[in-house]
């Protein structure tokens, strides 16, 4: 049981980005589209193959016997680095197979650094998916209502990010927006000797209509409710730049604006106030779904449309992307189309 105050944070992080090759490229000041690209994966428990995600066209929910071929078809095109979100075969009020040993992300990452250790593995850090009522962490009932009980999820968030450490993973991810949860993890991390571990922390998530697709990929939507009292309100601007200040103090990483797109004004305003620290962006499930429907109706040049985004993206201050489209565009440049 770890503590989640108290913790310190080291003068010292800014070298834990200098651990690999793939993270030193990913965050560089100065390269490519095609090197700052992300791409997430989703990998299920219990697959014998490779399943289509209705959702998001040309994405699967891939099976542990299948991430072999998915290692060497993002090799053969030059993709650096992938975010794994995790779909149990079990799942319970506490999450509890987030943090097993044999869990499907866990099982993911020695998978993957196994075949490529190259690879730059980070993994999502939250309980959406792993949860039976959908919700990001531990529930309570307050006058017949039920909310998030964030220093209980705190200390499961601590266990799931040691468990992922263990594994093998290269940076971790906390998506669940639950307030002092860079902090606890980066006092979870170092107190059991991972200080090499980097936090990429999901800085500025709002909640968005953009989810959908994801949701639907990743069979972690909330069976009641919503996630509007812990994700940040879309009309709120400076609320941004108190949660960038608070993630800094904890000691994060690096930081994500999450979605894209529609969010390029609060993106470049963490990006000029925290020049220092690498801030990315998430180009969301809903962002790819609307490019892929509208170009597969001839209403859009896809790739065209793609580079745009992107190039916006890096314009207003990100230093990588997070993006379905990590994948395609890499066989774009590498077909030189």
């Amino acid at each position: 049981m770890f503590k989640t105050a108290g913790y310190t944070v080291s003068s010292v992080r800014p070298r834990r980005l200098r651990a690999s090759a793939a993270l030193r490229s990913l965050v560089c000041e100065q390269h490519s589209i095609q090197d700052s690209l992300i791409l997430p994966v989703f990998v299920k428990a219990g697959l014998v193959k490779k399943q289509a995600i209705a959702s998001m066209p040309d994405h699967y929910q891939w099976s542990i016997h299948d991430l072999p071929e998915l290692i060497e078809n993002v090799q053969a095109v030059g993709l650096k680095a992938l975010i794994l979100f995790g779909i149990p075969d079990t799942k319970d009020a506490l999450g509890h197979s987030a943090c097993s040993e044999t869990g499907i992300i866990q099982q993911a990452i020695r998978c993957i650094k196994d075949r490529a250790p190259e690879l730059l593995v980070i993994s999502d850090l939250c309980y959406c998916e792993y949860t039976d009522h959908g919700h990001c962490g531990v529930l309570k009932k307050t006058d017949e209502q039920f909310e998030i009980d964030n220093d209980e999820t705190l200390l499961l968030l601590q266990k799931q990010a040691i468990s992922h450490a263990e594994a093998g993973v290269d940076m971790i991810a906390p998506s669940g927006m639950m307030d002092g949860m860079v902090g606890a993890i980066r006092y979870a991390l170092d107190q059991s000797g991972w200080t090499h571990v980097p936090i990429l922390s999901y800085t500025v998530k709002y909640a968005s209509a953009l989810y959908g697709p994801f949701r639907l990929a990743a069979e972690g939507a909330p069976v009641f409710g919503d996630r509007k009292t812990y994700q940040m309100d879309p009309s709120n601007r400076y609320e941004s730049l108190r949660e960038a200040e608070l993630d800094v103090e904890e000691g994060a990483d690096l930081m994500l604006i999450k979605p894209g797109h529609m969010y390029l004004d609060i993106l470049w305003r963490i990006a000029q106030q925290y020049p220092s620290i690498p801030v990315g962006v998430y180009h969301t499930s809903g962002e790819y779904a609307m490019i892929k429907a509208a170009s597969d109706r001839g209403w859009l040049h896809e790739q065209d449309t793609v580079r745009e985004m992107f190039t916006s993206f890096h314009r207003a201050g990100a230093r990588f992307i997070m993006t379905y489209y990590a994948y395609t565009y890499c066989q774009w440049m590498t077909k030189k189309v």
